[in-house]
């Protein structure tokens, strides 16, 4: 099951694009309450978003990001039909990827 979900609506003259990515966004610097020690690091590093095979957005993340980060813009230059693909990897080596294609 993926960790990504790709919502696409068409406004106007523009396609808006929606995306939730389940991911627990540790920083490294939060005590387990039950224990007392420290929850490991674990966060997104890469995020990669592409319209039919180009890339639109390479982004580096960090500890700075929320828990399961969402993200929304509009594209002017996608239209009904195109597919739009997001990946991600995380510092501990971890990946996912998904891809819709732009609805009506």
């Amino acid at each position: 099951m993926s960790t990504i979900t790709i919502r696409t609506k068409s406004q106007d003259y523009n396609i808006l694009v929606r995306i939730l990515i389940e991911h627990p966004m540790e920083t490294g610097r939060r005590q387990d309450e039950s224990t007392g020690k420290p929850v490991p690091a674990h966060f997104i590093k890469d995020l990669n978003i592409e319209l039919n095979g180009k890339r639109l957005v390479q982004g580096l993340l960090s500890t700075a990001v929320s828990r399961n980060p969402y993200f929304s813009f509009r594209l002017n230059s996608a239209k009904p039909g195109d597919r739009i693909r997001v990946s991600w990897r995380d510092n501990l080596g971890k990946s996912d990827s998904a891809e819709t294609q732009v609805g009506d």
